[in-house]
């Protein structure tokens, strides 16, 4: 059986699905004459808008680069259909903003979402495959590893923890105790209980159990 190599986008790419699955869904089932409920919402899109635009300027500058100089043109689609992503997020931003009070705008901005998502469903799944292929291709799974730990130290400490918020919980438990175990073993000792706060209370019983016992907490 062999070794499966180091997929640098698996983590991100499921908390990306997650949150955008989420915000689908709690837009669509919005009260837009609920001022309270509009702003949470409102909030919760401009945040995942914000860690979409990150993501991609993220890939553009760590793994497109790498990929680009030892396979030239083998990231042009992709790097096409991310500047598609970056017009889609400017103008969900802006439909966003025509929320409060207007039902014709929540449905436009409903649609238009939906769309983003699936697009990005897609657009993830080749990432998935073809660039993880080219990635494998060109580089050994330390220089994949190494492009991993540059990327975690290009983000701000508000960004890695929207980013474990999406990330953790909704890994499976094998994954989710690797990635905990190795920040344990890497990170600060209050920064790592940090971390189990706050993924403690979006954690059901059995997946605690299962990170406890994995951690031996």
């Amino acid at each position: 059986m062999s070794t499966p190599r180091h997929d640098i986008y698996a983590f991100i790419h499921k908390g990306l699905r997650a949150f955008m699955a989420h915000s689908l869904v709690r837009t669509g089932r919005l009260d837009v004459h609920d001022p309270a409920e509009v702003a949470e919402v409102s909030e919760e899109l401009h945040a995942l808008l914000t860690i979409c635009r990150h993501h991609l300027d993220i890939e553009n500058t760590f793994v497109h680069t790498a990929i680009a100089a030892r396979q030239p043109g083998a990231c042009d689609r992709i790097s096409h259909e991310h500047g598609e992503h970056e017009a889609a997020i400017a103008e969900l931003d802006g439909m966003v903003h025509a929320l409060p009070g207007d039902a014709v705008a929540l449905r436009r901005l409903y649609l238009r979402l939906s769309l983003f998502v699936a697009e990005n469903f897609e657009h993830m799944q080749r990432e998935e495959t073809q660039m993880n292929a080219a990635l494998w291709d060109t580089h050994s799974d330390e220089e994949i590893m190494a492009i991993e730990q540059r990327i975690i130290a290009s983000h701000e400490p508000q960004e890695m923890q929207l980013a474990l918020r999406w990330m953790l919980p909704h890994l499976s438990p094998e994954e989710r105790s690797a990635m905990l175990g190795g920040m344990r073993a890497h990170a600060p000792a209050e920064a790592f209980a940090g971390v189990l706060g706050l993924i403690r209370p979006l954690l059901g019983g059995r997946d605690w159990r299962k990170l406890s016992q994995a951690l031996g907490l």
